[in-house]
């Protein structure tokens, strides 16, 4: 695992955004599994100005989104179609064709599934998955317990994970879904490069936990440590648990 810790958030979202434009410029048919939440919106703001200035080009891009609270869908307010459409759908070169978000109202959430892992196939697997991570060590919506489900799933989601998405319905808990459609560990570990940003001294604890700790479902980041390419984008803060130097497993640049 590659550490890289920035000054602050909006050189995190810099760097993550860096390394998507290159990713896309190596690979223009990149299928590129993409993340919702807070730690998000910078590293979108981040993407859509650097396709503005034509160091981003999504022509022949295909997105897949990593989750969707159950029971909303596109035109939802507190939908992460929503978030997307927000944030970076309506900014940039994607066709619609090519993005692929898990439909929340979907009538068969078994089909549902089934549908995004076919299309990850049909496009070859994921060449890139980013990843934010929850405070309780959450990936995608893959919640902490004695076992996780391999591929795309609806999960029960932890009290922690709803508090967090309170501020999409009008901060009251009781309106926040009690699911959601999730990929999978498997599914998140099958793609050929993995990136995690995470920000913030409230990620600190959990940061230090999932690379350095034991790998385990209790805390499904640290599932990470078993894929042999992975990128972790912290700022300062984020990274104020971390050993000081480098380590077995773990290499730790600094670009403070």
């Amino acid at each position: 695992m590659h550490v890289v810790i920035h000054l602050d958030a909006d050189c995190v979202a810099a760097a993550a955004a860096r390394l998507v434009g290159d990713a896309l410029r190596a690979t223009p048919d990149l299928a590129i599994a993409l993340p919702t939440g807070r730690t998000a919106i910078p590293f979108y703001r981040a993407l859509v100005r650097r396709h503005q200035a034509g160091r981003a080009d999504f022509a022949r891009a295909t997105t897949f989104n990593l989750d969707e609270l159950a029971g909303v869908g596109a035109g939802d307010a507190g939908s992460y179609a929503e978030f997307m459409r927000e944030h970076l759908f309506d900014h940039v070169n994607l066709k619609p064709s090519r993005r692929h978000l898990f439909d929340g109202r979907a009538r068969q959430p078994g089909h549902e599934l089934m549908r995004i892992e076919t299309e990850i196939a049909r496009a070859g697997g994921l060449d890139l998955a980013v990843l934010g991570i929850g405070g309780n060590g959450h990936i995608a919506f893959n919640e902490p317990g004695r076992a996780l489900v391999a591929r795309s799933h609806v999960a029960r989601l932890d009290a922690s994970s709803r508090r967090a998405n309170a501020h999409l319905f009008g901060r009251r808990l009781a309106r926040v879904p009690k699911r959601a459609l999730t990929m999978g560990v498997a599914t998140i570990l099958s793609a050929r490069r993995v990136v995690l940003v995470a920000t913030g001294a409230g990620k600190a604890r959990v940061v230090r936990r999932a690379l350095t700790g034991p790998v385990t479902t209790a805390l499904p980041a640290s599932l990470l440590q078993t894929h042999p390419d992975v990128v972790i984008l912290l700022d300062r803060a984020a990274a104020s648990g971390l050993p000081g130097a480098s380590g077995p497993g773990l290499t730790i640049t600094r670009r403070e």
